[in-house]
């Protein structure tokens, strides 16, 4: 594909103020890019200050502000429709104001799309981790998440499977408003599965891969952040129902082997076989981290990885069952889990 400009960057920001202009510029130094549309969705911070200094360095820069968010829409899709209305690319780049593009990052997936014959390119970006928490949980999900989301599965036009990252979406215009946009999926909290999802379903052709190399993120500054994150969007991507939470939780805590040690109590052979069988399993979560682009050393953060794991797969759990989550000082009503649905 040729180097003219013909992608709109938009760029959901809510109280980005640490992380927006990194991620501005890192779009800027892109040959493709025809214009920069941030979407300022009533941040009480400085976002909305940045971007206007920044737009006397980068005059393709463009700032819109939200207005009052209207019923039955979560707060991204609002803001990205919002931006992707007055955008005017032939492609439309989603990116979230975390995100830092390397050099070549889109020339890339203009690379993948053609190759692939795909209407939607999408990155699993390189994870930015700096504190124990960040490093004990969020290489755990991924790691759960390839298991589900097979990139082979999702981009074969065989397979019903489809999946996307909304960090980083870059989809051709025809084909989002073929599909009806983010107002088509405007009340889902997984917004860029659902998007995928619907142009799976009407026959265009997606891309969904590691995006290492070329868009990394640090998606989590805070524990409380992480813990949210997470508990908003973990039900939903484990499956959505009470059976797939059980199924998850069945396949990802080693119950067997603790069940194992806890008979060392009594029985010292008990113990030694299940401290066998715990090693075993931190050696085999060693594999997928390796497999998954995360460093092997993080096997040390196993254990309260898996801990951890099980209690905000819970507490997600309980939010859905609630019938609200919580995320950015937002509540967003959501569906009641369905005992009788398949994982």
């Amino acid at each position: 594909m040729t180097a003219e400009p013909t992608i709109s960057v938009i760029i959901p920001a809510r109280n980005e103020e640490s992380v927006i202009a990194s991620c501005i510029r890192s779009v800027a130094i892109q040959p493709e890019v025809l214009e920069i549309v941030v979407v300022n969705d009533q941040s009480t911070d400085r976002t909305a200050e940045i971007v206007r200094g920044l737009q006397h360095e980068i005059p393709c820069l463009r700032l819109l502000e939200t207005s009052e968010l209207p019923a039955g829409w979560v707060g991204k899709n609002n803001a990205v429709w919002l931006g992707a209305q007055n955008a005017k690319g032939k492609w439309l780049l989603f990116l979230d104001a975390d995100a830092v593009l390397a050099e070549g990052a889109t020339a890339k997936a203009f690379e993948l799309a053609e190759e692939n014959s795909a209407a939607l390119v999408s990155f699993s970006p390189e994870q930015t981790l700096e504190n124990w928490y960040e490093k004990t949980l969020i290489p755990f999900v991924y790691c759960r998440l390839a298991r589900k989301f097979s990139y082979a599965d999702v981009n074969d036009p065989k397979s019903p499977q489809a999946a996307a990252n909304g960090q980083f979406l870059l989809i051709q215009r025809s084909t989002y408003d073929a599909v009806g946009g983010h107002a088509a999926v405007a009340a889902d909290v997984l917004e860029d599965v659902a998007l995928a999802r619907r142009v799976k379903q009407d026959g265009w052709g997606i891309w969904f891969g590691s995006g290492a190399g070329f868009v990394s993120v640090r998606m989590y500054r805070s524990f409380r952040q992480m813990w949210g994150g997470w508990r908003k969007n973990l039900y939903q991507l484990m499956g959505g129902n009470s059976n797939a939470v059980f199924h998850e939780l069945e396949g990802a805590f080693p119950w067997m082997t603790f069940l194992v040690l806890l008979f060392g109590i009594k029985f010292p052979l008990a113990m030694f076989i299940g401290a066998l069988l715990l090693i075993f399993r931190q050696l085999n979560y060693g594999l997928e981290l390796a497999r998954n682009q995360f460093p092997f050393k993080f096997i040390i953060y196993y254990l309260p990885a898996v801990f951890l794991y099980a209690a905000v797969m819970a507490a997600s759990y309980r939010s859905y069952a609630r019938g609200k989550v919580a995320w950015k000082g937002r509540e967003y009503a959501v569906g009641l889990p369905n005992p009788s649905a398949k994982g």
